[in-house]
């Protein structure tokens, strides 16, 4: 799990995505995991940790095209090739 930095509680409110929802004092801002911006960390934000809808949604359409898959490790005795394996 990657742990996200805080940002300063002292930006202004042009940074928050969500300018309706400006933090109040001692509100968690940590950084949106798609764009960078600040993100309310709090219940009041329904896309926490992200700063909006659009982030969130731009995230999970990378989850479903498969954006984040590792490579997989193919092991040698898994061949399926018909030509190594006969005895």
């Amino acid at each position: 799990m990657t742990r996200r930095t805080p940002v300063s509680d002292t930006s202004s409110s042009d940074d928050v995505h969500n300018s309706a929802d400006t933090p109040a004092a001692g509100t968690r801002l940590v950084r949106c995991p798609q764009c960078g911006g600040s993100a309310v960390f709090a219940p009041s934000n329904p896309y926490r940790p992200f700063c909006s809808a659009r982030c969130r949604n731009i995230d999970f359409g990378d989850w479903a095209d498969e954006s984040f898959r590792l490579p997989a490790e193919t092991d040698p005795s898994d061949s399926t090739d018909a030509g190594t394996h006969l005895q």
